[in-house]
């Protein structure tokens, strides 16, 4: 059994609009088809930072859009001052994301 990583929840207090961050598939395939290498994060911080924050909208919130991510990560505090378990909970969040590239029940064998 696996153990469940919470998503993260951020809520816009000017609009009310509250935004449900986490990885599926198609999340992690869409950012690695942009690029997006999560070994770089601590690299390039100012780049790959966003970049995670921006792709972790994608699971449910495709219409949001980068200038809009970019903005609220930039009111929480940049990468700077957003407290470092946000980045480190993406990074789980991201890696969970690959838990779900197989089904649970396969109706594929391959036999070598």
């Amino acid at each position: 059994m696996i153990n469940e990583v919470k998503p993260l929840v951020v809520r816009d207090d000017k609009t009310g609009i509250e935004y449900t961050l986490e990885f599926n598939r198609e999340s992690v395939r869409f950012a690695e088809n942009h690029g997006f290498v999560l070994d770089e994060v601590s690299k390039y911080p100012m780049t790959r930072v966003y970049e995670l924050w921006y792709y972790a909208f994608r699971m449910h919130h495709k219409s949001v859009s980068r200038e809009k991510t970019d903005a609220l990560l930039d009111e929480l505090g940049g990468v700077k001052d957003t407290p470092a378990a946000v980045f480190e909970r993406l990074g789980v969040l991201y890696t969970e994301g690959f838990n779900t590239l197989g089904g649970e029940n396969p109706t594929v064998t391959v036999t070598l």
